[in-house]
């Protein structure tokens, strides 16, 4: 028999976990914890506007569906035929051309059903998600940032999630626009309802953290008696952790929502390079310790493609932290 990390638990006994994020690194957490627990909740960022979801955003005013069809394909009971389906992009047509199917299904289903919320729980039950897929909030928001100028000491001023990598400069802040945003009320309660609460991996300030600006749902993080862990990067992300290790990682989430809000960070400790993509440097422990936090060291790299997480390792490693945090509460109360 294997352990309780290596299986899918009984229901009764398997943890709430809620991850946050968006992009690729949200799906591939999702991949490997959809194999252990049946209690899953995603709650994606919405400030996305590049590529399809972009122009579909800014032509039909829906949020962006690109990092909801990922969670959907990651999720799905049949995930090689969903991930065909979902992921097909047209190469022709116009006002096709460049479109995945996802996105547009997302897009129709939503003006089918009244809302992009309800468009989200139609078609996870009708692909057979295997948990569910929630926007951090509804409102139309759009991410800013204030970029460390090279050549004076003043900042410039980015608007749109698309641009900030693009602009290649240090990152002093991201913020959102409006500023005061309402969370998502089912987002907020399966945060508050949670048992694991994981932020990342993904890019951190363009995936991560356009979520937790959201105001509601920061404090609901805070709030939460949840296990809380940030999910380190393996590797660097061109135009937003250039030559960042841990310690800088952690620092910039805290410098945006402050200390003690995630108290484990779970970071790679196989740093592998890759020659197939040589401007991915992987991310160093650095320096360890810090004010309101733990690392914990784990092998959770993809060996294959060293710049992203291994879904296994990642969802054994978290379930495995989670468990031994229970087993040493519990002995503690006795």
């Amino acid at each position: 028999m294997g352990s309780a990390t290596e299986r899918k638990e009984p229901a009764s006994q398997a943890p709430r976990v809620v991850a946050i994020g968006g992009g690729t690194g949200l799906s591939t957490l999702l991949r490997g914890l959809k194999a252990l627990t049946p209690h899953l909740t995603a709650i994606v960022t919405v400030a996305d506007d590049g590529g399809s979801s972009g122009r579909l955003r800014q032509e039909l005013g829906v949020l962006p569906p690109g990092d909801f069809r990922n969670c959907i394909v990651a999720l799905a009971d049949d995930e090689a035929l969903i991930t065909q389906l979902f992921q097909y992009r047209f190469g022709q047509g116009e006002g096709l051309d460049g479109h995945s199917f996802g996105n547009l299904f997302l897009t129709a289903l939503a003006a089918v059903t009244g809302s992009f919320e309800r468009a989200l729980a139609e078609a996870g039950r009708v692909l057979a998600v295997q948990g569910r897929i929630l926007p951090s909030t509804l409102e139309n928001v759009t991410l800013v940032a204030d970029l460390r100028a090279t050549t004076t000491a003043g900042l410039i001023r980015v608007q749109g999630e698309s641009a900030i990598p693009k602009a290649k400069l240090p990152i002093e802040r991201v913020f959102l626009r409006p500023d005061r945003v309402r969370a998502y009320p089912e987002a907020v309660r399966a945060i508050l309802d949670a048992d694991l609460i994981v932020a990342g991996p993904g890019s951190l300030f363009t995936s991560i953290l356009p979520n937790l600006l959201v105001e509601g749902i920061r404090q609901a993080v805070g709030a939460s008696s949840a296990l809380k862990v940030y999910v380190c990067n393996v590797a660097t992300q061109p135009g937003e952790t250039d030559g960042f290790d841990v310690g800088e990682h952690v620092n910039a989430l805290q410098r945006h929502v402050g200390k003690g809000l995630f108290p484990y960070i779970l970071a790679n400790n196989n740093p592998l390079a890759s020659p197939e993509q040589p401007h991915l440097q992987p991310v160093t422990l650095g320096h360890t310790t810090g004010s309101g936090y733990r690392i914990i060291a784990a092998d959770v790299v993809d060996v294959a493609a060293p710049w992203r997480h291994d879904s296994t390792k990642l969802a054994r490693e978290l379930l495995r932290l989670y468990h031994e945090q229970c087993k040493g509460k519990e002995e503690g109360e006795k």
